[in-house]
Parts: C-alpha cells; structure tokens; sequence
C-alpha cells in the first residue's frame, strides 16, 4: 500500500533551504519516493489550515518512508532544513 510524506513547511531562510532542497530528491530514489506536490500555490477552500509550503512524497509504502527517513543520506541533510525551516510532517497511508 502506497504511503504519503506530507509536510508543511515554513521556511525562514530561504539561502539555507535551497541547499536542502538541492539535496532531497537523490535520497528519495533509493526508497522509491517522489514527489507528488512541492511547493507549488495553494487555495484554502475550507477550514483554517494554511500551510506555508506544502509538501507530498510518495512511497511503496509506509515502511519505505521511514527507512528513507531514517536513512543515512537523508539523516545527513536534515540538519539544514531544520537550521532553515520549521516543519510538521506526517506518514499517511494511501488507500487499499
């Protein structure tokens, strides 16, 4: 079952999160992630959750988003997005 990384991002260092962002889609690969949405315009039609930067992943499954996660090459990156941005993310399983 396909698995879902969804963050919402607020950067407060732009210069500092290119240098993340650069680096995220090569620690995907090996999981089998990819990106559904990132970053792109949002319209708020119900509700009051208004997300600075959004963000979906998509995964094989829920295992292979946490191993991607966890792993060493992307361990080695998220120090600077978390120097450049606050973030919420969650792993959301897809439908059956």
């Amino acid at each position: 079952m396909s698995a879902y990384v969804i963050a919402d991002v607020e950067v407060v260092n732009p210069e500092r999160y290119a240098d993340y962002t650069a680096g995220v889609p090569a620690t995907l690969e090996p999981y089998g992630g990819r990106f559904l949405v990132r970053g792109g315009a949002t319209e708020m039609i119900e509700g009051d959750w208004r997300p600075r930067r959004l963000v979906v992943i998509e995964f094989p499954s829920t295992d292979a988003a946490r191993r991607w996660y966890e792993s060493p090459e992307y361990q080695a990156i998220l120090g600077i997005r978390h120097e450049a941005a606050n973030a919420r993310l969650i792993i959301a399983e897809g439908a059956a």
